[in-house]
C-alpha cells in the first residue's frame, strides 16, 4: 500500500514562514527519483491558499485540519468542507484528538464532518486513540471500536477515508508506544473497519503521536501501519522530510 505522510502544523505558522516550509518540501519531493509515497501538508486555515500556490506543480498535497458538518451558513468563525476544497485542498483533519478534548467534539459530529468532506470531494482522515487513563485501566481497543463505529460514516470507502490511530498520551509529549502496542491496535482496528466496510484492506492506516526522524522507520515498519500523521516535527522541513524517507 502506498503511504501517506501527513504533517499537521495545528496553529503555528505565519504566512512567511508557511510558504518558505511549503517550498523547501515542494523543491525536495519534485526532485526526488522515486516517489513511492504520499506527502501532504495541513497548515492553518489562513495560509491555505499561499501554501498552497508554493507547492503548486510539486506534487505534495494541502489538506485542512478541520471542517464544519454544514456545507454553509451562520456559523461564525467556521470553515466549510467545500471553502477547503475551493481553496485546492485533498484532504480534511477530523476528530483530532485536540479537538475532541478542547471542542468537546464527540463521535457522532466527527461522522458528520467526514461526511461533510466527501461531499466536497475530499478525503476524510478520521482520527481515533485513547487517552492515557482509557489505555490504563485497559480499554484502547475498546475505545478505538467505538470511535470507529461512530465517528466513520457508512459512506466510508478506501478512496474518501483515511485513519489515524492517534494515542492522545503520546501526542507532543515525547513517549510513544512500543512497536506492539501499535501493532495490536492498528492490527484491531483493520480488523474493526472490516466489520463497517467494504475493502477495508485498503484503507491507509496512518500512526501519529511523537513520530520523529529517530522513531520513523521502526514505526512506518509495523505491519498495519501505512504512513503517520506528524505534528511537531512536520514544522521543520528536514526533520518532517528524515520522516517521509522512512518510506523509501
Amino acid at each position: 500500500m502506498r503511504p501517506l505522510i501527513a504533517g499537521n502544523w495545528k496553529m503555528n505558522m505565519t504566512k512567511t514562514a508557511g510558504t518558505a516550509l511549503a517550498r523547501d518540501l515542494g523543491l525536495r519531493y519534485a526532485e526526488q527519483a522515486e516517489r513511492d509515497y504520499d506527502l501532504l501538508v495541513c497548515p492553518p486555515a489562513t495560509i491555505i491558499d499561499a501554501v498552497g500556490q508554493a507547492l503548486a506543480g510539486s506534487g505534495v498535497f494541502v489538506g485542512g485540519q478541520d471542517c464544519h458538518a454544514a456545507q454553509d451558513g451562520a456559523y461564525t468563525g467556521e470553515v466549510a468542507a467545500g471553502m477547503l476544497a475551493d481553496l485546492g485542498c485533498t484532504h480534511v483533519i477530523v476528530g483530532h484528538s485536540e479537538r475532541r478534548q478542547y471542542h468537546g467534539e464527540l463521535d457522532l459530529l466527527i461522522g458528520e464532518k467526514a461526511k461533510a468532506a466527501y461531499k466536497a470531494g475530499l478525503i476524510a482522515i478520521i482520527c481515533i486513540g485513547e487517552t492515557e487513563a482509557e489505555r490504563d485501566a485497559g480499554d484502547a481497543l475498546a475505545v478505538c471500536s467505538r470511535q470507529i463505529a461512530g465517528s466513520v460514516p457508512n459512506t466510508a470507502t478506501p478512496e474518501n477515508t483515511v485513519i489515524a490511530y492517534e494515542p492522545v498520551w503520546a501526542i507532543g509529549t515525547g513517549r510513544t508506544p512500543t512497536t506492539g502496542d501499535v501493532a495490536e491496535v492498528h492490527a484491531h482496528i483493520r480488523a474493526e473497519l472490516s466489520r463497517h466496510m467494504a475493502g477495508a484492506d485498503a484503507v491507509r492506516l496512518l500512526y501519529g503521536g511523537s513520530v520523529k526522524p529517530g522513531n520513523a522507520s521502526q514505526l512506518l515498519a509495523v505491519p498495519n501501519v501505512d504512513g503517520a500523521l506528524v505534528g511537531g516535527a512536520s514544522l521543520s522541513a528536514d526533520d518532517f522530510w528524515a520522516i517521509a524517507q522512512s518510506c523509501v
